[in-house]
């Protein structure tokens, strides 16, 4: 099996592991600072996969452009006043959490 075909395997699993989650379910995960704001400008399963391959410059990219990165008090406030639901994933520790487009 080729690298490439790895790679792909691994970022069909991460789609399947993929849920939509309420913000009240999620606020632990941000209590604790491991809940991550992915931007809806990005592929959710792209960016636990860049995660999962520790892909440190493209992450570092997406920071600097605040596409991602820790979700913030004012992020979180507003989602519980708005009642926002959020695809999420995991990638070990992290909870990566996007708005649902709407």
């Amino acid at each position: 099996m080729s690298d490439t075909d790895i790679k792909e395997i691994n970022r069909a699993k991460l789609n399947l592991e993929t849920a939509q989650m309420a913000w009240v379910d999620m606020q632990r995960y941000f209590a604790s600072g491991v809940a991550l704001y992915v931007s809806p400008e990005l592929d959710l399963v792209e960016a636990a996969f860049q995660m999962s391959e520790d892909n440190i410059a493209q992450i570092k990219l997406w920071m600097e452009e605040g596409k991602f990165g820790k979700v913030s008090d004012e992020q979180a406030a507003e989602w519980v006043s708005s009642d926002a639901v959020l695809w999420t994933v995991v990638v070990s520790p992290w909870v990566l959490v996007q708005l649902v487009k709407k």
